[in-house]
């Protein structure tokens, strides 16, 4: 073991006993330790142990560790200290502008666990509530986290919407008169993307020499077929090389998940590609409906194709208003004003604002004067924007023991109740489902929030039984909210086809803290369009008169 290891290992254990705010002198004398180890022009495990106490500025403690590493590899200390700490906290040390005291704020106060998580909390502006935290530092830790993530080999399909608009024009650019075609997890919508995928009816030299000497793409591996291109920005390329006569195979194939492609190819042995101008002719010669890109995962799905039309994707034009928004009154960025008017000039009929409820001290959760002080904001906003309308809503923490955060002549006073979790992330199934379940059938919820509370790539959510849950809210009148967040997603589009089957509607949401937000409605409706959602099931497809009758009906049925 080299004096550099020896020196990170003091360093880590001196900044992770600041974040667990453990004696302070002894952190710094290991932190100081570190700096003289790794300046040292000899290396420790070449001096012997009785020597090692002489050298200036280690002193007894620091010694007797340095041996202990030298002699096992290990550090007793650090290991305790490691088994403690979150995984996602201590990788949060690699993030610049944030040291170990904040970090302990981060964690313990935040109850942040994750750096997506701690990004997701900067997106929604919740940092600059803690002290020592401003508005710069929020900035400077989101741009941080940003950079850092790109280095980790996974997207959100929001992050790689922009890259794969630059990655098509240098395409078009460079083959004008190939056919290019984008296929893979991209074409297919998913909610993750593991690297972007091209087919080119062009020979693999080609490629490989037009990409020779390109500063932001690096080949990484050459196969056979296809090419991998590591681009600067993080992000794997794929690119397939083909003939013309097999182009539109290949990318039909590529395009579709494993299990598709395995059962198509079975189901239809005789389709010849070639002779095919598009892939709706590939579906003509094998004499069932079209299914679109995004419905390409299940061999049901073939199935369904072979009785019937599928359902008309959903598009942005049937979102009529704005469900789940948060304003300045909580931890949005903007005043229910700016909110919506910038929804008005989008063409929306309503906005549903949901600021956080009185539990969600960490967003700046509504006090019940203060909530009152919003309804009469609201009520004069509706007087001046009419027929535009603004519904009174909450997004109201559901407690531990699945209560949920006001009595109920507070909730009464809303026009729609969203529940949604927010703290004791950590629960087993049991306790989750508890908490759900009676949450559910309260009969003020209207909307049950972010099902399972994951933060896609940083935080799994806590366990659900999904069709209990989806029974509940058949049972209790409840919609499930389709949490339109690229980070979210939730409800996972796999489980919205018992949802249907059920009976129940989804609801589409931004959860928007800014104007900008609303426009994560898109990443919402891809998902939707995976689960074959149509108008008719999603509540934010609701016109206002619509929308107005169901909360009206839907508050006679519960008889509050």
């Amino acid at each position: 073991m080299n004096n550099n290891q020896i020196a990170e290992s003091f360093s880590l254990l001196a900044k992770l006993m600041d974040i667990h705010n453990e004696n302070s002198f002894k952190a710094k004398s290991y932190a100081a330790a570190a700096f003289t180890i790794d300046k040292l022009t000899i290396q420790l495990s070449e001096t012997p142990p009785d020597k090692i106490f002489g050298v200036k500025g280690i002193g007894e403690s620091a010694g007797k560790k340095v041996i202990e590493l030298l002699n096992t590899g290990v550090l007793q200390a650090l290991e305790e200290m490691i088994a403690k700490t979150p995984p996602g906290v201590i990788e949060m040390l690699n993030i610049k502008g944030i040291g170990p005291k904040k970090i302990s704020t981060i964690w313990k106060e935040m109850e942040i666990e994750s750096i997506g998580e701690l990004l997701y909390a900067c997106k929604e502006n919740r940092l600059k509530l803690y002290k020592g935290f401003g508005e710069k530092t929020q900035q400077n830790v989101t741009e941080t986290i940003e950079f850092y993530l790109k280095s980790q080999g996974s997207f959100l399909y929001a992050q790689i919407e922009p890259v794969q608009e630059l990655v098509k024009s240098f395409f078009e650019k460079s083959f004008p008169n190939n056919r290019i075609e984008f296929t893979g997890a991209y074409k297919r919508q998913l909610e993750i993307i593991n690297e972007l995928e091209i087919v080119i009816d062009t020979p693999i030299q080609n490629i490989e020499t037009t990409f020779s000497g390109v500063e932001d793409f690096e080949l990484i591996e050459k196969n056979e077929a296809d090419l991998l291109f590591g681009l600067s920005v993080g992000i794997k390329l794929r690119v397939y090389s083909t003939d013309k006569k097999d182009s539109i195979k290949t990318a039909f194939l590529k395009g579709c998940a494993d299990e598709f492609a395995t059962e198509f190819i079975k189901q239809f042995p005789g389709i010849d590609y070639s002779a095919c101008k598009n892939e709706e002719a590939i579906f003509s010669q094998a004499s069932i409906n079209f299914i679109p890109n995004c419905q390409r995962e299940l061999t049901s799905t073939i199935e369904k194709a072979k009785q019937q039309a599928l359902p008309n994707l959903l598009k942005i034009a049937d979102i009529k208003g704005i469900i789940h928004s948060h304003s300045n009154w909580s931890d949005g960025s903007n005043t229910i004003e700016e909110m919506a008017k910038n929804a008005i000039s989008k063409g929306f009929e309503y906005l549903v604002i949901s600021d956080h409820s009185k539990s969600a001290f960490y967003a700046n959760g509504l006090q019940i004067e203060r909530l009152k002080e919003q309804h009469a904001n609201i009520d004069t906003l509706n007087s001046q924007l009419a027929p535009f309308k603004i519904f009174k809503s909450i997004e109201s923490d559901i407690l531990n023991d699945g209560s949920l955060d006001y009595s109920n002549n507070i909730l009464a006073t809303f026009d729609l109740v969203i529940a949604s979790v927010h703290s004791n992330l950590k629960m087993a199934e049991d306790k989750a489902m508890l908490r759900l379940i009676n949450a559910i059938e309260n009969p003020y919820t209207t909307i049950l929030g972010h099902m399972t509370g994951r933060l896609l790539l940083s935080r799994k959510g806590y366990p659900v039984d999904h069709k209990r849950i989806i029974d509940a809210c058949a049972a209790n009148q409840v919609v499930i909210e389709l949490n339109a967040h690229p980070s979210r997603l939730d409800i996972d589009w796999r489980h919205i086809d018992y949802a249907l089957e059920k009976n129940v509607l989804i609801s589409i949401n931004p959860d928007a803290h800014s104007p900008e937000g609303f426009d994560d409605i898109r990443y919402g409706m891809l998902v939707a369009q995976k689960a074959m959602l149509t108008k008719e099931q999603n509540l934010s497809s609701f016109g206002l008169k619509e929308l107005e009758q169901y909360l009206s009906d839907r508050k006679k049925m519960k008889n509050i």
